[in-house]
């Protein structure tokens, strides 16, 4: 067990979790001890007092624990190591075009007319694919839709040209990547029959590539749009679907959290809990990825978001308020800035109806308007989200003023889909 020093004399955040998991369930140090040796398995542990005592340097931040305990600590609270203890974010190769390739964007372009499709071509595509895929969480919808399809569009229009079999793959590949980015911001606008269109074909170019995680995201994004749409059996099939397909990729842990949404909404916690634990035990064996802010990577800290959700429909306050709370702080850096907003704001309606199912309705309402206010929004899952909060406030506070006036503007964004359509 090595030591890590305190920092500007407060306990570090991995500490400060250990006790905020403990107390969310309402255990003493004693009670988790045994918890954590329930864990283990037929692995032995110290004596309880051993025990007792090195937990209370992790509390307190005095000690940190070591390569054996740490994956141990996430799975008594549910969930992976990189999350609980916050696994620095490696640095993510040079992803400068002209750095990289030595060719600008508008170079890659001209390259592409010409069907010059060499290696340091592709290799800038590849670049640019995964540009686009970062930019997800914070580039505005229509924008990233505009790039998206042109990107699209050139790369399909050269497959029909001479190329040899390992480009006419990477191509597919490349494409499929895009199909699927642009098939979620057009999700998120609320374009229904387009996503679906756009899914299809990122599920065809993934087929044809042979490459199962394409698959694996376009069933994935069925599930999510089934989930979204209320048909929760829709999304348990199409979890259980991809899961069949890319068993041993990072989508699988994205399915299986699907899944146990679903099954919150259904009303069976045995199956959310068995889905969660598989969702963490695929997790837990994945290596920590190079990259997590390209939307098609889960991260560990993900994974405090799928539990939220699901412990929120359950009711589970504790746990749902625990989780929101570490969605926020995971998805804010230090000034402040929101890497990862539309997290954030499904976290903050969780906040909301756990205050609204403990009295405070201010503090409910105010919760729940600012999750609203974000620029970059997935519509369809925050207004799901959101209709929850509205649900409880309706049922409890009805006679509130300020609950009228969030619904009312909640009323008003579900008019934003079609205002924004008509702008493409």
């Amino acid at each position: 067990m090595t030591d890590e020093p305190r920092t500007d004399g407060q306990r570090p955040a991995w500490a400060r979790r250990i006790r905020e998991e403990r107390d969310a369930r309402g255990w003493s140090q004693a009670e988790a001890v045994r918890a954590l040796r329930g864990h283990a398995g037929s692995v032995a542990l110290p004596s309880d007092s051993n025990l007792i005592r090195n937990w209370k340097r992790w509390e307190a931040g005095d000690a940190f624990p070591d390569e054996f305990y740490r994956p141990l600590l996430a799975k008594a609270f549910g969930t992976v190591t990189g999350a609980l203890f916050h696994a620095p974010k490696l640095p993510s190769p040079e992803r400068d075009l002209l750095v990289a390739t030595g060719m600008d964007t508008l170079e890659i372009v001209s390259r592409l007319r010409l069907s010059d499709v060499s290696q340091g071509t592709l290799d800038a595509l590849t670049i640019t694919t995964e540009r686009l895929c970062c930019e997800y969480a914070s580039s505005p919808s229509l924008q990233l839709q505009t790039e998206g399809r042109s990107w699209l569009k050139r790369i399909i229009r050269i497959l029909d040209q001479r190329l040899t079999l390992s480009q006419h793959r990477e191509l597919l590949v490349q494409a499929g990547w895009i199909a699927l980015l642009v098939g979620c911001v057009e999700y998120d606008l609320g374009d229904k029959r387009a996503a679906e269109a756009t899914r299809r074909a990122a599920l065809s170019l993934g087929d044809e590539a042979g490459h199962g995680e394409i698959i694996g995201w376009a069933h994935e994004m069925q599930a999510w749009y089934s989930l979204t749409q209320g048909d929760y059996r829709g999304t348990i099939v199409a979890g259980e679907t991809g899961q069949c397909i890319a068993p041993n990729a990072g989508v699988s842990v994205q399915l299986a959290a699907q899944r146990a949404k679903a099954w919150a909404r259904i009303g069976d916690r045995r199956q959310v809990e068995v889905a969660l634990d598989q969702g963490r035990s695929m997790l837990e064996k994945l290596p920590y990825p190079e990259n997590i802010d390209n939307h098609f990577v889960v991260d560990p800290t993900k994974f405090d978001f799928y539990a939220m959700d699901c412990y929120r429909i359950l009711g589970e306050d504790r746990l749902a308020e625990n989780y929101a709370r570490h969605v926020i702080e995971a998805g804010t850096d230090f000034s402040g800035h929101e890497r990862s907003p539309m997290r954030n704001a499904e976290a903050r309606i969780t906040l909301g109806v756990v205050a609204a199912r403990g009295g405070d309705v201010d503090q409910a309402v105010a919760y729940g308007q600012r999750a609203l206010v974000g620029d970059r929004k997935s519509l369809p899952s925050l207004l799901m989200c959101s209709r929850e909060l509205s649900a409880v406030l309706q049922e409890t506070h009805t006679t509130h003023p300020d609950v009228d006036s969030y619904l009312d503007q909640l009323r008003n964004i579900v008019t934003t889909p079609a205002q924004m359509n008509n702008q493409d």
